[in-house]
């Protein structure tokens, strides 16, 4: 955990979206200070039109790249959430190409209780995490 969701426009090749999800985690497991197995991550690809994603009168705009991505995580400092947003936009601008302009991130705060992973236990609440 945290549970990674990307929403993008189709239209991508898998070894695109592969490396996104790689980069990706390498960039969490830093700045988020996780295990290098905790990896869960959610692509879903939409036609164009069910991804509108404006710029909330900021002064920019956004291409066919953009990227929701949506964090569902138990609580994180803002220190981390900050580096997080920086270092993730940099590095798929090296990496991959994708402009900062097209990346939006959103944090969903969660609590232990909320997190089964799997065998019907509660995990940070039984203590095996």
């Amino acid at each position: 955990m945290p549970l990674v969701k990307f929403d993008l426009v189709k239209g991508r090749t898998p070894e695109e979206i592969q490396q996104l999800l790689d980069i990706s985690h390498k960039v969490f497991v830093d700045a988020l200070e996780i295990p290098q197995g905790d990896r869960y991550q959610v692509v879903t690809q939409h036609e164009p039109f069910e991804l509108i994603m404006e710029d909330t009168d900021l002064g920019f705009s956004r291409t066919k790249d953009r990227i929701l991505i949506t964090i569902v995580s138990r609580p994180r400092t803002q220190k981390q959430k900050v580096t997080l947003y920086k270092n993730l936009q940099n590095k798929l601008k090296e990496k991959l190409n994708i402009n900062p302009e097209d990346i939006m991130f959103s944090f969903i705060i969660n609590d232990d209780e909320d997190w089964s992973f799997g065998f019907g236990e509660a995990q940070f609440l039984t203590g095996k995490l």
